[in-house]
């Protein structure tokens, strides 16, 4: 259910927030946000493409976020140059739920020695270990728990039954939606006679400012050293993030993405969902890897990748196409060597009578 705006906000004053040209009456209230076929008319909507110009004109959306003016139209319009770009700043800013109130619960569990910072929000059943240090405006809704010697940057919010164990740090403006955890073991042992000995985790995990995790990441705390999630990155749900990895800055790593230990990615790094890294390897700067991929090697900065075990995603995808035609090609194959068959009996034949 979208979260809507009582009284409304004039259509002019979100087209000055996002720096956009309004054509048509510029007195209209908008109360939500939603899109084209779902809008009512308090809403505002985007026509992202061209092709969805006639849905925008059988929508009830009280007006429209554009990227060229719909002629003839009598809604207000908002023209700018990226209207995906420019709906997602106005959602954020005007038509998101409004935070919690500020103020620290009577049933939070605090250690010795916290810092807090001020104009917090923390819920019932928070956890604060010894030492755990958090910074101004910190949002932690209910049931959070923050081990010993953790840090928390301002203004970052972690939604409910986050786990941030012994000595991680989490950068400012951070967002860790429900049941992440970071700074479990990294997943460490050594064979000996037949049994695996745990080999000590003894690092931490860093994330840096503006990053998003989200619900049930797993960001394990590395051997020695950190683990690391730098500046800007996001994170889908259900994303496993091993020891030592290193994650470079404005990533995506979409949905049940594993990395194993110590794999490094550079910036710009893009990995679909359910792509798995094996350990060690390093991905250069803007590297694509396809959803479903293998990763066993090297991905080299701007490649992309695709396939089990992963290729160039070029070879990857002349590959798919030859899967598809292996039934007729295997047809084809028995046909020949049915007709192979034939001329060898017939030359066999030819042979013996001339003996």
């Amino acid at each position: 259910m979208t979260w809507r705006s009582h009284n409304g906000i004039p259509i002019h004053v979100l087209a000055q927030a996002v720096q956009g040209q309004l054509s048509g009456p510029g007195e209209v209230m908008i109360t939500g946000v939603s899109s084209l076929e779902g809008a009512t008319s308090g809403d505002l909507a985007f026509v992202a493409k061209p092709n969805l110009v006639q849905q925008a004109r059988r929508s009830k959306a009280g007006a429209l976020i554009v990227a060229q003016p719909l002629p003839g139209e009598q809604r207000p319009q908002i023209v700018v140059s990226n209207p995906l770009y420019a709906f997602a700043v106005i959602a954020s800013r005007y038509f998101t739920p409004p935070p919690p109130a500020r103020g620290i619960a009577s049933e939070a569990v605090f250690g010795s020695d916290v810092c807090i910072g001020p104009e917090v929000s923390i819920g019932p059943f928070v956890t604060l270990g010894d030492r755990a240090r958090i910074g101004a405006r910190v949002t932690l809704y209910p049931g959070v728990y923050l081990g010993e010697d953790t840090v928390v940057g301002d203004d970052t919010v972690l939604y409910p039954h986050v786990t941030v164990l012994r000595g991680c740090v989490i950068g400012a403006r951070v967002t860790i939606h429900a049941g992440t955890v970071i700074g479990s073991d990294g997943f460490g042992y050594v064979q000996h006679q037949g049994k695996h000995q745990k080999i000590p985790q003894l690092g931490n995990v860093v994330i840096e400012d503006d990053v998003e995790l989200g619900a049930h990441v797993t960001v394990d705390r590395a051997t020695f050293g950190s683990t690391i999630v730098k500046r800007g990155t996001k994170v889908d749900n259900q994303v496993q993030i091993a020891h030592n990895v290193v994650v470079g800055e404005d990533c995506i790593l979409v949905a049940q993405v594993g990395i194993a230990g110590s794999t490094t990615l550079g910036h710009h790094v893009m990995i679909g969902g359910q792509a798995g890294l094996v350990d060690h390897l390093h991905i250069g700067d803007f590297a694509k890897i396809a959803a479903g991929s293998g990763v066993t090697s090297h991905v080299s900065s701007g490649q992309i990748v695709g396939g089990r075990p992963a290729v160039d995603h070029a070879t990857w995808l002349k590959s798919q196409v030859l899967v598809h035609k292996l039934p007729e090609m295997r047809k084809e194959l028995r046909e020949l060597r049915a007709r192979l068959d034939q001329l060898e009996e017939q030359l066999a034949a030819s042979a013996k009578k001339k003996a």
